[in-house]
């Protein structure tokens, strides 16, 4: 059976369909585990159990660790759960259905001791009563607590033989650390919802209470944001700790990174939802349904499975464990949640059938529960796959909109922490990082002061490049978007003037530039010809258009290179950007074009395009580490020509033998013959900080030229 398609239960996404269209968040993940999370609250307090087998009967509860982003609706869920669909339960339950069961348990306690010990059975009566109110009064839920406060509920619980045990935290990642005696004992009330009793002194003020055998039902729903729990600090530490002691085969999981927001909706949608004489009709009737499970009729059930279900669980169990072999020694949280995956089923699949009022668990609830099992699953491996605290560095910095400091980091950021050195790798392996997501990374150092700032950057999209357009040199622009390939018919018709950004109300000047640019415009005279640049660019992406004044023998042209990423520089920083460029390119070419607002005059030419890489956008942008190493590298090649440095920076493994022939076959290309050639590799080689043996260069990288020299010649 594929286990990854299956139905989820189908009254539970009726009301994930309601949470999520109430809150306007479009995932359902985090509203389908809250759902069962509350309809194995009910299951619970009314003592259901299930039976697997002909032997094993368990307690019916869930533990759910349940994560979503800030704005998804998570308090706003819950409180529509709790004031609209379970608040004719719980009045019932604690109103009602718990105080006659406390009634009948305690009468049978009292005569059970009196016979025990010989006493009259009113006064017993009155002792165990006594008893039962000195416990205090039962929570239908809490967010905290302590061991002996379990224990304590745990005997009011077992007195009354109805009822269980809800823990529900908010913001988890706040709160752990407060609730670590809690949660230890959590972890042994699981299975069954027995725990050993602690040993204390017996005095007059503290006098040992008769200990009460059976189990009491346990759930519990951590909730909150990822950021905080997830934060790369001791929290975090302690959280897969805690999966890793038993929590993960305990839990079901729900993961979400992102809220996915409805769109297009109007405020008159958002009313007509909210006032939807069907939605709360519905609502009404299930808040009915679930009050009349609180009776004595529906109380101590004991759901089985038919032998054909059955054999659906084993080989769901059986599956789990495949899977759990393929996984690796190393992964011991995945091995052990998936292992016991079958365990949860069960009694998920049970809840359902007690939410149906059915007394078998159907096909159908054992699929619903697998469908939950399965998403919980893929949840685990969202929250396991965490990001590396570099990463959360990077998207921190890179999306704060604003300049930091290291005080500032220091103190926002729970895991930047360390000696100078390990947040110094911290900020290194981040800016590394940002360099492959698009983000980037400046350091600005002022009286000894960094300060740091980033921005992400939106990889360009070649179907819609920005550009502005008017017959007018200042005004009446006009922004539109163009796709590459037609690009040559902006800049070929005549009598245009255009720029590579948006203008706000149609005015060219530095104030009126909207930051955004998709491509750099290279104007090139009296430096080389159209073939050469086209050769020396061939890697790249770019299109040529001849200008005005070229002419046959005197060429000049414009060489429109897209970036791999959008720019949005203030003008100063774009000046240093078209700066940097300058400084990498091989050849020569007019530098006073380094204005964002630079407007360039179409021309009915010639055009060529050329299709290779897209220009990598953040190695030039001024103040960031990947354009201060590469300037660095360009200080140390002042003995090198143009098209010599050009030819060592653009070999990608640094190999002396390919860089040289690089250059070789470029002179080649360029048509030198091969005196000049070899004289021209030699000179190169002698600049390098470890040159080859001559004899080397000439039985390899000379003997391929002269071979490629003969080709040409034929």
């Amino acid at each position: 059976m594929n286990y990854d398609n299956l139905p989820f239960h189908p009254t539970m996404e009726k009301v994930v369909d309601i949470l999520r269209k109430k809150t306007q968040n479009q995932d359902p993940v985090f509203f389908r585990l809250v759902v069962s999370y509350f309809f194995s609250k009910i299951a619970s307090m009314m003592r259901t159990n299930v039976m697997i087998g002909d032997e094993m009967i368990i307690p019916v509860n869930m533990y759910a660790v349940n994560l979503a982003p800030s704005g998804s609706g998570k308090g706003h869920s819950i409180a529509i759960i709790e004031e609209e669909i379970i608040n004719g339960f719980r009045q019932r339950f604690l109103d009602d259905t718990f105080p006659q069961m406390a009634k009948k348990r305690l009468t049978s306690i009292a005569n059970q001791r009196a016979i025990r010990d010989q006493e009259d059975p009113d006064k017993e009566l009155e002792r165990v009563q006594a008893e039962f109110e000195e416990l205090g009064v039962l929570l239908f839920s809490f967010d905290s607590g302590t061991s002996a406060a379990i224990k304590q509920m745990r005997t009011k619980l077992l007195m009354a033989a109805a009822g269980s045990m809800n823990l529900e935290i908010d913001e988890i990642g706040s709160n752990m650390t407060g609730n670590t005696e809690v949660l230890n004992n959590y972890l042994e009330l699981f299975d069954t919802g027995k725990i050993k009793q602690k040993l204390t002194k017996n005095t007059r003020d503290n006098i040992r209470s008769e200990d009460l055998f059976g189990p009491t039902p346990t759930n519990m729903l951590l909730f909150g944001t990822p950021t905080k729990l997830l934060n790369g600090s001791r929290i975090e530490d302690e959280f897969y700790e805690m999966l890793e002691i038993g929590y993960a085969r305990r839990c079901f999981f729900g993961f979400s990174r992102f809220r996915k927001a409805s769109k297009g909706q109007t405020a008159q949608d958002m009313y007509n939802l909210y006032h939807d004489p069907q939605v709360n009709t519905y609502l009404q009737q299930l808040s009915d349904k679930f009050a009349c499970l609180a009776n004595g009729n529906s109380f101590s059930q004991t759901i089985r499975m038919k032998h054909d279900v059955l054999l659906e669980l084993y080989a769901y169990r059986i599956w789990c464990q495949n899977q759990a072999d393929k996984l690796s020694e190393y992964e011991d949280v995945r091995k052990a949640e998936i292992s016991h995956r079958y365990f949860k089923v069960a009694k998920l699949a049970a809840v359902y059938a007690y939410i149906d009022r059915d007394v078998w668990i159907k096909s159908s609830h054992l699929q619903n529960a697998i469908a939950m099992a399965q998403q919980s699953g893929v949840a685990l491996n969202g929250i396991l796959n965490r990001e590396k605290n570099y990463v959360k560095l990077a998207n921190y910095v890179t999306g704060i909109g604003r300049e930091l400091t290291q005080a500032d980091l220091t103190e926002d950021l729970p895991f930047y922490k360390g000696t100078e050195q390990a947040k110094r790798e911290m900020m290194n392996l981040a800016i590394g990082h940002g360099y492959k997501n698009g983000m980037y990374i400046k350091i600005e150092i002022l009286d000894d002061i960094q300060f740091i700032s980033g921005k992400r950057v939106d990889p360009t999209d070649l179907d819609k490049i920005k550009v502005a357009y008017s017959k007018n040199i200042t005004g009446g622009y006009y922004n539109d978007v163009i796709r590459w390939d037609q690009l040559h018919a902006l800049v070929e018709n005549q009598g245009y003037h255009w720029i590579n950004h948006h203008l706000r109300n149609g005015y060219r000047d530095n104030e009126h530039v909207i930051p955004g640019a998709d491509l750099i415009v290279l104007d090139v005279e009296h430096s080389i010809d159209i073939d050469t640049a086209k050769l020396l660019l061939k890697d790249y992406t770019f299109l040529v258009h001849t200008t005005k004044r070229h002419t046959d023998t005197e060429h000049r042209y414009r060489i429109i290179i897209p970036l791999d990423h959008q720019i949005e520089l203030n003008p100063k920083e774009y000046a240093g950007f078209m700066k940097n460029i300058y400084e990498w390119l091989p050849f020569d070419v007019d530098t006073a074009t380094h204005d964002r607002c630079r407007k360039w005059l179409a021309n009915k030419g010639k055009h060529w395009y050329n299709k290779g890489q897209l220009l990598d956008t953040l190695q030039f942008i001024p103040k960031t580490k990947k354009a201060e190493d590469r300037k660095i590298i360009l200080a140390g090649q002042t003995n090198l020509t143009a098209l010599e440095r050009w030819s060592i920076n653009q070999a990608e493994d640094g190999n002396r033998n390919h860089t040289l022939a690089r250059y070789a076959f470029t002179l080649v290309e360029l048509r030198h013959d091969f005196e000049t050639i070899r004289s021209k590799v030699m000179d190169m080689n002698s600049k390098l900080e470890d040159p080859l043996d001559e004899a080397e260069i000439h039985s390899t990288v000379l003997q391929s030229v002269s071979k490629r020299l003969s080709t040409q010649e034929k």
